[in-house]
């Protein structure tokens, strides 16, 4: 039999799902110039090491939950592709092979995971995130996605328009990543000590590497090399632009300066609102929405001084807000000339595309926090989320890992410690 592979697309997944792996280490390197300098190893290793555990349970059951048979809307079967070994076989009929479509959909689920962590550096244990992030996963991830993007997910058939992951991605991430400061709690002299990046080089560094991933995040959610791709991209593009131009405007009113912090931060604040909005939005729908992003997302990082949560490096200024507004604009700026052939309430369409847009968000962005405050608050009471004061004060980097990422002068040879604890990494610096 002739197969309907379609090489094209099939060679253009494989690139996007590569593309969105490419994001996970510029996330790292994002989140780790933020840190101080004695954090960055630790910051580095929160967001690898959800890849780690994220990509293990994806490939057992994850993606079973996640795109299985429907059970009542709610998760997938989660037995039903477990270890993905039936999917394994080329089908004559696909135009794209499901190891494909698994293989993208899996960096979509590693990726989220590692956001949350940029609420909590410094103070967290690394056994404890580890733990979290497998419980989150499971727990709300894999249904999450399953709601937004699956056949029979409750959420995907009310006709809820969530492209590449607004709702499933960002809001949900950011929920969580709320809740988990909440139990955590503040950085030992958070927010009288100024905590500065300590590698503003770094953090754009991260931000290009983010940017480029994402065109494989948005445009790859078409599935094909398709126009609908080539749409999204550009508008990816605009938002982007638009978003990182309205921070710094901000900046420069509220501050006087614009500064390299805020361009970075502008980037990934666009990205995150045209995410959901890419194939519903004309381009000039996707400059509004970026530079709306731009200018909101800046004046929400300081809710939390408002509110009292130490959201460390603005997860829910950025993610959770962003994911909201870009979700939410569907409803408003959504044009039926675009891929996803919907108006919304500016392009004649009524308040009903709004409406359900709304219950989407909140829908997960409630969810996502009730259950990660539980997992967080149960972690906490057996002792394994935070680390002691004395520890964060020295750096998490030496007690979690025994390692610092910045060995200035003659520290020796390259290689492994074997055997070595933090302590004793700080008893030899004491003893030289």
């Amino acid at each position: 039999m002739d197969s309907a592979l379609n090489t094209g697309d099939t060679a253009w997944m494989l690139t996007a799902a590569a593309m969105v792996l490419l994001m996970i280490p510029g996330l790292a390197f994002f989140y780790g110039g933020m840190v101080r300098s004695k954090s960055v190893l630790n910051m580095l290793m929160m967001v690898m090491g959800a890849l780690f555990i994220v990509g293990v349970l994806w490939v057992l059951f994850g993606y079973s939950m996640t795109f299985g048979t429907s059970m009542g809307g709610l998760i997938g079967n989660p037995t039903e592709f477990f270890g993905l070994e039936s999917l394994m076989a080329d089908d004559p009929e696909s135009t794209l092979p499901i190891m494909a479509f698994v293989a993208f959909q899996g960096m979509f689920a590693c990726l989220t995971v590692g956001l949350i962590a940029g609420a909590i550096p410094d103070r967290t244990k690394f056994n404890g995130w580890l733990i979290f992030g497998g419980i989150w996963a499971i727990l709300v991830y894999f249904p999450v996605a399953h709601w937004v993007w699956a056949s029979g997910g409750w959420i995907f058939e009310m006709g809820v328009i969530d492209f590449a992951g607004g709702t499933a991605v960002h809001i949900n991430a950011g929920a969580a990543a709320l809740a988990l400061a909440i139990v955590i709690g503040k950085r030992a002299g958070w927010p009288r000590t100024p905590m500065r990046p300590h590698n503003l080089t770094l953090v754009m560094i991260g931000a290009g590497l983010l940017w480029f991933g994402w065109f494989g995040f948005n445009a790859g959610s078409a599935l094909a090399a398709n126009n609908t791709s080539a749409v999204v991209f550009l508008n990816t593009f605009a938002a982007t632009c638009a978003a990182a131009i309205g921070w710094l405007v901000v900046e420069k009113l509220r501050d006087g300066h614009m500064t390299t912090l805020g361009a970075a931060s502008g980037i990934v604040a666009g990205l995150v609102a045209i995410t959901p909005a890419c194939s519903a939005v004309s381009p000039v729908g996707a400059l509004i929405v970026g530079v709306l992003a731009g200018v909101i997302c800046a004046l929400a990082v300081s809710l939390k001084y408002r509110f009292g949560y130490d959201d460390s490096l603005d997860v829910v200024g950025v993610h959770l807000v962003g994911g909201l507004l870009g979700t939410l604009l569907i409803g408003f700026l959504a044009t039926d000339l675009a891929p996803a052939g919907v108006n919304g309430l500016f392009y004649g369409g009524g308040v009903e595309q709004l409406g359900k847009q709304a219950i989407g968000a909140f829908s997960v962005m409630a969810y996502s926090f009730v259950v990660a405050l539980l997992i967080g608050l149960i972690l906490k009471a057996a002792g394994i989320m935070r680390i002691s004061r004395d520890d964060e004060l020295s750096g998490i980097d030496l007690a979690e890992h025994a390692e610092s990422a910045y060995e200035l002068g003659d520290s020796g040879g390259g290689g492994h410690f074997v055997g070595v604890g933090a302590g004793s990494v700080r008893r030899d610096r004491e003893e030289i």
